[in-house]
């Protein structure tokens, strides 16, 4: 059974989401502030995911996102009454999962956990039982790990997804849309501003301990594959 924090200040709002999700057989714990958030998701492990209000007392959402990332990958939901499309990409650049705009439909919110989580708990199936090394770059498939150069990087799920694709198709040119809809499990319309931050994302935490050397490239017009090897 998944254990979810709910992370809510209004009283109200905060009992709603958890008589719910209990009703929909989760382990539901919650907090009221950012810094009780906070110190329950250092203290537990046990978290599978986690819906996070923006508009916390204490320590804000964005706040407490940062920080939750440079500890753990648990996935994120962002709840939120800012719907502006630069909220929403300054979450997704801070490693929020996805984000569901208030008011919301709590069956909405069910579905969307639902296919966060079975991204997270799929079973590694046995062909994926191994490491995949493309130069200093060495993911552990059934870890769920990434280094470069024995440094670990700490990815959120997506992020490690658009990885394990093109590091299973390093010849693979693959268009915005390909991508998006493989790791998504979405149609895509033409919107890429979440793929964009998702892949800058990477490229800069590959970056920090790549230095110069470039691991993801760009084919303007047409999408996106490994750094060709006869282009370095």
């Amino acid at each position: 059974m998944s254990k979810i924090l709910v992370v809510e200040d209004d009283k109200e709002i905060n009992r709603l989401l958890c008589e719910y999700l209990e009703s929909q057989n989760y382990t539901v714990l919650h907090a009221q502030n950012g810094l009780e958030a906070l110190n329950m998701l250092r203290d537990r492990a046990d978290i599978d995911l986690v819906l996070l209000d923006l508009m916390l007392p204490l320590q804000s959402g964005d706040v407490v996102l940062a920080k939750l990332r440079e500890f753990s990958d648990v996935p994120v939901i962002v709840l939120s009454a800012k719907n502006t499309v630069q909220t929403r990409i300054d979450v997704i650049r801070m490693g929020a999962d996805d984000y569901i705009t208030k008011p919301f439909d709590l069956d909405e919110v069910a579905v969307r956990i639902e296919a966060v989580l079975r991204r997270m708990q799929k079973e590694v199936e046995p062909e994926k039982q191994e490491k995949i090394q493309y130069r200093n770059l060495v993911m552990d498939c059934m870890a769920k790990t990434v280094t470069v150069k024995g440094n670990v990087l700490v990815l959120t799920s997506k992020e490690y997804m658009i990885l394990e694709l093109l590091l299973r198709n390093p010849a693979k040119l693959f268009s915005k849309a390909n991508l998006f809809e493989s790791v998504w499990n979405e149609p895509f319309y033409n919107e890429d501003s979440t793929l964009k931050v998702h892949m800058s994302n990477l490229r800069n935490k590959i970056k920090q301990y790549a230095g110069d050397e470039e691991y993801i490239e760009t084919v303007w017009g047409m999408g996106y594959r490994l750094k060709q090897e006869k282009n370095i």
